[in-house]
């Protein structure tokens, strides 16, 4: 049996009674949520235009890391992707060129999605951080605009992940570890085979330890607003400065929305004095990612993940961090 599947040996049973209707936001920035059969049946698939290769499809690379996923879970329940797209673009077949754009039937028209982002889960295997219920989720991102579509056919580029999605919010909890940002591959069995590399070396019980322990250090309002406050300044500094701070992915507009929520959210929100865990701000900031687009939301969720462990270094050990006023 595959070491990942010995993590958790009282699985948490997960009923879904309505799957159709299960909202499973993981990224919500300019992103559309489709089908696997939708891209399977209504896309076309790009190719490299100097030799006519064709490239792997959004669903050919789907179905391949699901295929590689229930050969290691055993029993374990596998949900159905959870797929998200962007950027489309459309095109026309060649016999309605010259037709008005109101005339065009649905048969004539073409498309495929630049980016796509999926997740999938495996809910049965969980366990809870401070009432939050996290799930082995499993997914990858694909990209075109990485690809050089007008050169001769040449290895092509994914990104793979695991971790573990908050069913509260389904922030994605993705450790450094978890992420495998370029994968380059020939053809779909070497991208099967990257799969199942990832998801048999990921050390599930250490993440979720780490992950863990974030709810066991807090930090003050005061000491939050100085964090917010150098986020901000964060863009400004000199470069002969960034050696000396841990970079954080956050932007402006999303450390706003990391401050609505910690004083609006209903699951991850201040304490009534003001103190929030490094748990909740995780989640926060997690869910701020959210609005990140697909090529890059996985490298910054993964920074942010990094970016609480650097304040919890800080805060365990009493050393010096350019972000938290220590002395609050």
């Amino acid at each position: 049996m595959n070491e990942i599947i010995e993590y958790n040996p009282q699985p948490l049973n997960m009923v879904v009674e309505n799957p159709v209707e299960q909202k499973d936001n993981f990224i919500v920035a300019n992103t559309e949520v489709v089908s696997l059969e939708h891209l399977k049946n209504e896309c076309i698939t790009p190719m490299f235009t100097k030799d006519y290769e064709v490239t792997i499809s959004h669903f050919q690379f789907i179905d391949e890391v699901q295929k590689s996923i229930d050969s290691l879970m055993g029993d374990l329940k596998v949900a159905e992707p959870q797929i998200r797209v962007s950027h489309v673009i459309k095109g026309r077949i060649p016999s309605a060129i010259r037709k008005p754009v109101k005339e065009l039937l649905e048969n004539e028209k073409t498309r495929y999605y630049e980016r796509c982002a999926f997740t999938i889960d495996i809910p049965e295997f969980s366990n809870v951080i401070a009432d939050s219920k996290l799930s082995l989720s499993i997914g990858g991102v694909r990209a075109y605009n990485q690809e050089n579509l007008y050169s001769t056919k040449s290895m092509e580029k994914f990104k793979l992940f695991i971790g573990f999605k908050n069913s509260v919010c389904t922030n994605m909890c993705i450790s450094t570890d978890g992420l495998l940002s370029s994968v380059r591959v020939s053809s779909i069995d070497e991208l099967g085979s990257k799969a199942k590399e990832l998801i048999q070396s990921y050390e599930a019980e250490e993440h979720f330890n780490q992950l863990k322990s974030f709810a066991d250090y807090k930090i003050t309002e005061k000491q939050f607003t100085y964090l917010i406050g150098k986020l901000r300044m964060l863009p400004y500094l000199k470069k002969e400065q960034h050696k000396h701070v841990f970079i954080s992915s956050i932007s402006d507009s999303q450390a706003s929305n990391i401050i609505k929520d910690y004083h609006l959210d209903e699951n991850f929100k201040k304490e009534d004095n003001g103190d929030i865990s490094l748990w909740n701000l995780y989640n926060l900031l997690t869910e701020a990612n959210k609005s990140s687009y697909i090529d890059k939301n996985f490298e910054r969720n993964v920074n942010c993940y990094e970016f609480v462990k650097h304040l919890e270094n800080a805060l365990k050990n009493d050393i010096s961090c350019w972000y938290l006023n220590l002395m609050s």
